[in-house]
């Protein structure tokens, strides 16, 4: 049984989402794709040119497929696209709150490249015969990433199994990981089980570790700085340049404030990483002197 058969309830009685979220952006995006292709059929292939080749190894130009399979569905299955836009809508909504907005695009993203790799490695090493004629869409193995999240975080949960039978948050889980076990060591199926399987596991070791995976531009900018650093100057425009660096630096500084200051503001402070704490510390010793 693939993500798309599976049918679930969150009994979550919250207030309808009062803002422009990162959940409705996904699933804006999901929709309106799903809409273009349908209208365009015959004409226009989309989903074909969007969706992910079981022979991308052999076509690396093309590797920006590891994303757009992730938002593209069956145009002649709604159902694929209607209980993974659900799954993101009960579960993602909860996930987004403890990550932040630009955190959770970052972490869903990541989770459909994930999911991608593992399937094109399945198939290059399972059926390499027929890797060129199969390809994967859908965002079950992002959906595995937030379910398997949302279950870390809230494994007592209810939750309710084809709208009916309800368990908690862990048991939907193992049932999840159970079905996708015997799917993937099973043959003639058209779910892409190691792709959920795949999509599971990042995000449970993304909780337990407690990434944060903007920590990469963290460390962008670093390096940004480092090499502004190694920059050659003519001794006779040593102190213009100095300056120059100076304001540069300054500049840099203020612009990653403004950024970690939004992040508070949208997940709290508790959502901060060890480097984004020292570059607030900075800042304020920096500008405490120029007070001075």
């Amino acid at each position: 049984m693939g993500f798309s058969e599976r049918r679930y309830a969150y009994d979550n009685r919250g207030p309808v989402m009062n803002e422009w979220t990162a959940v409705l952006t996904i699933i804006v995006a999901n929709v309106a794709i799903w809409v273009a292709n349908l209208i365009a059929a015959g004409t226009l292939p989309i989903n074909r040119f969007l969706a992910l080749q079981g022979d991308l190894p052999q076509n690396l130009l093309e590797v920006w497929q590891l994303v757009t399979y992730g938002f593209v569905h069956d145009s002649g299955n709604p159902w694929h696209l209607l209980f993974n836009m659900l799954a993101i809508f009960f579960f993602g909504r909860e996930v987004e709150a403890l990550l932040g907005r630009s955190e959770f695009f970052r972490f869903y993203v990541t989770s459909i490249v994930i999911a991608g790799i593992a399937w094109v490695a399945s198939v290059q090493i399972g059926q390499p015969q027929i890797a060129a004629r199969t390809s994967l869409v859908g965002a079950s193995g992002a959906v595995m990433a937030v379910l398997a999240m949302f279950i870390w975080y809230f494994p007592r949960q209810t939750v309710y199994i084809y709208g009916v039978l309800p368990v908690p948050a862990w048991a939907l889980g193992v049932l999840f990981v159970v079905l996708d076990l015997q799917g993937a060591t099973s043959k003639g199926t058209n779910v892409a089980h190691v792709a959920h399987l795949a999509g599971a596991a990042f995000g449970l070791l993304y909780a337990w570790r407690g990434w944060n995976l903007g920590g990469l531009t963290d460390l962008s900018l670093q390096m940004k700085r480092r090499l502004r650093g190694m920059k050659v100057v003519h001794p006779d425009d040593e102190f213009r340049s100095s300056r120059k660096q100076q304001q540069a630096d300054d500049e840099d500084l203020r612009k990653e404030v403004d950024r970690i200051l939004e992040k508070i503001g949208q997940s709290g402070e508790s959502s901060l990483s060890q480097t984004e704490r020292e570059t607030l510390t900075r800042a304020s010793e920096r500008f405490k002197q120029r007070s001075q």
